[in-house]
């Protein structure tokens, strides 16, 4: 991961309660916030701004996703075979 894309390692607070994913399985918002992520940072990234805001994206996706599925989607988005539209 670029040195943009990689916010400060203070400690993270268990995310907000999201309407959007009002059951108990967090898998849905695990991926929406990858996804959200990336697309703050692409975005943040071709006005020529700070990727900060994303920070939020980040370390929602970081407390709910396993390091697994992390390391699996950014592969395959570096690979060009990531499913997910970004």
């Amino acid at each position: 991961m670029p040195d943009a894309e990689k916010p400060s390692k203070r400690r993270r607070p268990t995310p907000p309660f999201d309407p959007r994913f009002p059951n108990q399985n967090q898998t849905r918002n695990c991926y929406q916030n990858f996804l959200d992520f990336h697309r703050c940072v692409q975005k943040m990234n071709r006005r020529g701004k700070s990727t900060q805001p994303c920070e939020y994206y980040y370390h929602v996706f970081h407390s709910l996703c396993p390091v697994s599925w992390v390391q699996r989607w950014t592969e395959q988005i570096q690979d060009g075979t990531f499913a997910g539209k970004i």
